[in-house]
């Protein structure tokens, strides 16, 4: 045969895309990554809004050192209400085309707890937004959030900043930091050369002709207007919360509502130094508000943690939820959250949220509503937890019947999850309170939340309190749950020492439990240890024994199969895991555990590929994704593709590979 000669050339400066050289081709396809939609994390802004020429310029002129590769940091301080967050969300959203990376927004109100700033679960929500899977280790997410922003610039948001320690922690490689505080201790970011300035409160022009912009210029005297501005002592939070009610009843005065507010000023006490005038300017609008709107007003200083919905509202007890939620919306009280969570939630200004505290403080039936509150999030926890994994063993008798159900196990855990932060605040609320039986039992019901989205953070810090108040309700069988469960935590953080030390102190207690399952989660955890100590023999052993404890309970006997199947194939008995992996999933599809019809194909899998058979393993790994995808279970999910990756590898299956891969980036939006 004669041989061509080919020559390939590739002329120009810039080459975009795939270059594919070769002297001859048939075939080829070219993948090409999915999509990833460029995030856009603040709300909208509001359409009354008075240009802030100072604040603005000094952003613009942040801009210009962005679009020359840099980074560069901005920081706004002053009074709760001033503006600083409609400032920026103006800003970002008329200059997003600067940012190819996109917006995106934290409010480390909602990431701060007792111990500070939850740092790695903001991180996992950045990356997840941009795209990125977050490496399990918090370290690694530091890097990677570094990683992404040194490819594509981001305007990266940080609303009620406390510290500059926190801000610093979150710098990107590039792009522009903004952030937002009500303290004056940011001024430590000028040592990183960031520009940190205070805003102030409207002047008197541009208080009127903020006011002017949504009342027009036939209503109220220029007079009124400015009495108006210093009555609200020039803050646009307070003057769209006077402005919302105008608006809402046009038989409503101008001058009607300034001699209210100055009649005030002789017999209401302030709240605090900071914020005296603003007691004088929100009394006026709560007085105005409807019964069941006051009431709601009234949980919202009441509830512990930031987001409120009709759900809630009802369950309390606030008469026409719907309608008064509206009325506060209406009046600016109350914000919508925008994320992609499931229901509608809405969230008050932290000054809005003092004010209403200070309103629900002297309330006769205070601590019957907070109670309310908490078992509301009990009663509901407890309803996911059973939506979700109907047969695990649990201690506390079931609740929350009278509450909607879920219409899938998949969206009950999509509410644990988007009601993450009040429901910590709920146990640490409860915690303080010294309602100790409904600590251990939100504790119990957030197992799937923790243990299939890796809230660590959260994981740990609820279950601290969870072992505390399971030991002052005299309840040995919660103690060793608590403990457990929080073993489990340190056990999958790699803290095996810490996990170890929490089995012990719960081994102590099982001479005081009569419930032989409760004490079989300890054989359990301990054979977590043993395979993670290189120990699978004794895991093995382990789990025998947890298998034991468990007999007559189906759910259980499953799982202890599924953990003894896994010690099998690490001690070199794949053949025995799959002849118990069989068994198991014979017993699940009698009892229709989902969960664990869900889990037992990954072990499958990774016992035939130890025996040397990938296409079986790969069918069990595509099983196990398939069904995870479908109850929303992201974390074993993930586990099935990074599996079915390796195995594309060992067979040489592009193809394979690249669904695989595509999918992972698809799970870490």
């Amino acid at each position: 045969m004669e041989r061509r000669e080919v020559a390939n050339t590739v002329s120009g400066t810039t080459v975009g895309g795939h270059v594919v050289q070769a002297g001859s081709i048939g075939s080829l396809h070219l993948h090409q990554p999915p999509e990833v939609a460029t995030p856009h994390q603040t709300r909208p802004p509001r359409e009354t809004f008075v240009n802030r020429e100072p604040e603005t310029a000094v952003l613009t002129a942040a801009l210009r050192r962005v679009d020359e590769g840099g980074l560069a940091v901005v920081a706004f301080t002053g009074l709760g209400g001033v503006g600083k967050t409609e400032l920026v969300v103006k800003f970002a959203t008329e200059r997003a085309a600067h940012f190819p990376g996109g917006v995106l927004y934290a409010d480390l109100k909602a990431y701060r707890h007792r111990a500070g700033v939850d740092l790695a679960g903001v991180l996992e929500m950045f990356l997840r937004a941009l795209g990125k899977e977050p490496p399990r280790e918090e370290a690694a997410r530091f890097a990677e959030f570094r990683t992404a922003t040194a490819e594509k610039r981001c305007l990266i948001f940080l609303d009620n900043a406390e510290h500059a320690a926190e801000v610093r922690a979150l710098y990107p490689s590039t792009g522009l930091m903004v952030a937002a505080s009500r303290e004056r201790r940011l001024s430590a970011l000028r040592l990183d050369g960031a520009e940190v300035r205070e805003l102030d409160r409207l002047s008197a022009a541009a208080g009127a002709a903020l006011v002017r912009g949504w009342l027009g210029p036939e209503r109220g005297a220029d007079g009124e207007i400015a009495a108006l501005v210093e009555r609200c002592a020039g803050l646009p939070l307070a003057l769209n919360a006077v402005g919302g009610q105008l608006l809402g009843r046009s038989r409503l005065k101008v001058g009607q509502v300034v001699a209210e507010l100055r009649d005030q000023e002789r017999r209401l006490t302030v709240l605090d130094n900071e914020e005296g005038n603003l007691r004088l300017t929100y009394d006026p609008v709560y007085e105005r508000l409807s019964p069941q709107a006051r009431a709601l007003y009234h949980l919202i200083g009441v509830h512990p943690g930031p987001f409120v919905s009709a759900e809630l509202a009802e369950a309390v007890g606030v008469e026409r939820a719907e309608e008064a939620l509206d009325e506060l919306h209406l009046v600016h009280l109350l914000d919508e959250v925008v994320d992609a969570a499931p229901g509608d939630r809405l969230q008050a200004h932290d000054v809005v949220r003092t004010h209403a505290y200070a309103c629900a403080r002297e309330l006769p039936d205070r601590d019957g509503l907070l109670e309310r509150d908490v078992a509301y999030f009990r009663s509901r926890a407890s309803l996911a937890d059973r939506a979700i994994g109907r047969n695990r063993l649990r201690l506390q008798d079931p609740s929350g019947d009278d509450l909607p159900g879920f219409a899938s196990d998949a969206a009950a855990l999509e509410w644990l999850h988007a009601e993450r932060a009040n429901l910590r605040a709920v146990v640490e609320a409860a915690a303080e309170r010294g309602w100790h039986g409904e600590v251990w039992r939100l504790c119990e019901s957030l197992w799937p939340l923790y243990h299939g989205r890796k809230l660590y953070d959260d994981w740990i810090a609820t279950h601290r309190l969870g072992v505390d108040s399971a030991q002052w309700d005299s309840r040995p069988d919660a103690v060793v749950r608590m403990r457990n469960q929080l073993a489990r935590a340190h056990h999958e953080r790699g803290e095996y020492r810490s996990a170890a030390e929490q089995l012990a102190l719960a081994t102590e207690q099982v001479p005081l439990v009569t419930d032989r399952q409760v004490v079989g989660v300890l054989y359990e955890t301990d054979g977590l240890l043993c395979l993670a100590d290189g120990r699978p023999g004794d895991a093995v052993e382990r789990f025998t024994l947890a298998l034991a404890e468990n007999r007559g309970d189906d759910h259980g006997e499953i799982v202890q199969s599924y953990n003894l199947a896994q010690a099998l194939i690490a001690d070199g008995r794949a053949q025995e895991a799959l002849a118990v992996l069989a068994g198991a999933t014979a017993h699940a599809e009698r009892t229709e555990d989902g969960d664990m019809l869900m889990k037992l194909p990954l072990v499958r899998a990774r016992a035939h590929r130890a025996l040397g058979q990938p296409d079986l393993a790969v069918a069990h790994a595509r099983d196990c994704a398939r069904r995870a995808e479908a109850r929303s279970q992201y974390a074993k999910e993930a586990q099935a593709h990074t599996l079915l990756l390796a195995l594309a590898e060992e067979l040489d299956d592009a193809e394979l590979a690249e669904s695989s891969r595509a999918r992972l980036r698809e799970l870490s939006d």
